[in-house]
């Protein structure tokens, strides 16, 4: 199957348009690392505590972070995730020492923000555990049973209420829909109130955690372009290693630049998904190459440049089928994938597409520009494959 046949595209003869766009880009990414949004880094590698909040009504963020800032809780980030029907709120606090921080302390303190002027003397119903409502059974003790029964009571209400309520009664009473006996219910609300959020998971990283989970991000991504810059080195030559990673590292900085541009952190999946786009922008990179290899062999007569875009357009068809294809699945991912894939995806969309560019954009004319100026120094333009074009020395003519 194929898109395009016998296309004459001079993608060559518009690489001041691509360089132009490609500057535009990168330089917009860069100011924005460096001056605007920094690196915008997740949780996973700056350290602190992640709180998964869920609310009865759609969360008011302006609310929210004051009543972070009073508790002492500042400069935390707030984000929605899932559904917005299910008014379900992430809190990333920032981590306040370089000790590791107790997830059950920051937990407790972002409860204590959020439940403002609590009433004297109860507690929220819907941020505490079983062993809490148990302790306070036993100690009213209205249904005269032992403590073993009120174990059971307690656990009961308790999963009544994150599996059938989300974790949120919106009263005490709700309680009763447990299968509890009235006076207990009774008993709850001398001692309970209901909140309008329940805090249902947090989870921390330490800074120690996240300075090493940084480095290896980055030492994993520099041993993937060296690998690759060996590995075409040997495959064709060191020029065609250095455009394929050029314009690989081009990919990667406008990827990045777009996280810092759009204020998106950048976590482990993230880092996962620029480690994709650096095998895919080189497989793309590949295949033009390959391409351009084959035709020197057969096209000794055209210049280096006609060969380049020849190859091109060749190879134009199957680019598009197989970035396109790409493209929609992850595009799929990132619109239907939830929160969880977010940032996963955007790196993939970004990515497929930007890859798909620098390979005929960025990698194409970098070769050919080097071996013009290759050729100025010496009077003519060599073959980029002496070794392979023939089995003699073959010069293309500039």
């Amino acid at each position: 199957m194929e898109f395009f046949r016998n296309t004459s595209i001079d993608f060559l003869g518009k690489k001041w348009i691509f360089l132009g766009f490609s500057l535009i880009f990168s330089v917009a990414g860069v100011l924005s690392m460096l001056f605007w949004h920094k690196i915008p880094l997740g949780v996973d590698f700056r350290g602190g505590t992640l709180v998964y909040v869920k609310f009865t009504e759609p969360p008011n963020e302006d609310q929210i972070r004051a009543a972070l800032n009073r508790a002492g809780l500042n400069n935390a980030r707030l984000q929605r995730y899932d559904a917005p029907a299910k008014n379900s709120e992430l809190i990333d606090l920032p981590q306040r020492s370089q000790a590791a921080t107790d997830v059950d302390s920051d937990r407790n303190l972002a409860i204590k923000a959020l439940s403002g002027a609590a009433p004297q003397g109860k507690q929220d119903l819907n941020n505490i555990g079983a062993s809490t409502v148990r302790d306070a059974l036993i100690k009213r003790d209205p249904a005269h049973v032992a403590p073993a029964e009120y174990e059971k009571i307690a656990r009961q209400i308790v999963e009544f209420r994150d599996k059938q309520r989300d974790g949120l009664f919106k009263s005490v009473d709700e309680a009763q829909q447990s299968g509890v006996q009235t006076g207990i219910v009774d008993a709850l609300k001398q001692d309970f109130y209901t909140s309008n959020f329940h805090v249902f998971n947090a989870e921390i990283v330490g800074p120690q955690v996240g300075q090493q989970l940084r480095k290896q991000a980055i030492l994993a991504t520099l041993y993937s372009l060296l690998g690759m810059l060996i590995y075409l080195w040997f495959r064709f030559e060191m020029i065609y290693g250095v455009a394929a990673v050029v314009a690989v590292f081009h990919d990667t900085l406008i990827t990045v630049g777009a996280f810092s541009l759009t204020n998106t952190d950048i976590t482990l999946t993230v880092i996962a998904a620029i480690l994709t786009l650096v095998g895919y922008s080189m497989n793309d990179t590949i295949v033009v190459f390959d391409r351009i290899r084959e035709n020197i062999k057969v096209m000794r007569r055209e210049s280096l440049a006609e060969i380049v875009n020849r190859s091109i357009n060749q190879t134009l068809s199957r680019t598009i089928l197989t970035s396109g294809l790409t493209f929609l699945t992850v595009l799929s991912l990132y619109l239907f994938g939830g929160e969880v894939l977010h940032g996963f995806s955007l790196a993939l969309v970004i990515g497929i597409v930007i890859g798909t560019y620098s390979s005929i954009a960025v990698a194409a004319p970098m070769l050919v520009a080097y071996q013009e100026w290759r050729g100025r120094r010496v009077g003519s333009t060599p073959a980029p494959l002496p070794a392979q074009a023939a089995k003699g020395k073959v010069r293309v003519k500039a």
